[in-house]
């Protein structure tokens, strides 16, 4: 195995276990929190603009003093930014599905993945459910699953 491929390895494993202990220790694995957070004409809970408040107090000064200067990753990746920046309908509807099933699961996929090793049916049902739109959503992107209502077809693309 290459070095840059170890390091990699070593960096997701470095930064999922920091990522997926904040999301545990900020309390935004528990779907009560977060709907408490979300619901903001009822019982509002501002506890996770703190915790928002405080990952962009981090990455902010991080992002501007070390990762903008770069033009690789840690790896040897460079960096790429995507080339489509046109607000469509398939973005609206994407976020608009995304939001729907954050509001109503109170998870969102980072927490759901850093707490299914609780193994609740809860977790799981939500977590094979954004497997399956996954890859619904691969299919319709790649033209094999039309939904001409949402505003995408493959050969229609410009």
């Amino acid at each position: 195995m290459s070095k840059s491929k170890k390091i990699r390895i070593l960096m997701g494993w470095i930064s999922g276990a920091l990522f997926g202990s904040g999301m545990i220790i900020s309390g935004m694995v528990d779907p009560n929190k977060v709907i408490g957070f979300l619901n903001i004409s009822g019982d509002w809970d501002p506890s996770l603009m703190f915790v928002m408040g405080g990952a962009l107090a981090v990455f902010t000064p991080i992002y501007h003093l070390v990762i903008k200067k770069r033009k690789t990753a840690i790896s040897g990746d460079a960096f790429t930014w995507t080339s489509n920046t046109k607000v469509d309908g398939t973005l609206i509807w994407g976020a608009i599905i995304f939001g729907a099933g954050w509001g109503l699961a109170g998870f969102c996929p980072g927490p759901a993945m850093a707490s299914i090793g609780g193994g609740t049916n809860i977790i799981l049902a939500f977590t094979l459910s954004m497997l399956v739109g996954i890859v619904h959503a691969n299919q319709y992107l790649a033209g094999r699953f039309p939904l001409p209502f949402v505003g995408y077809r493959k050969n229609c693309q410009d």
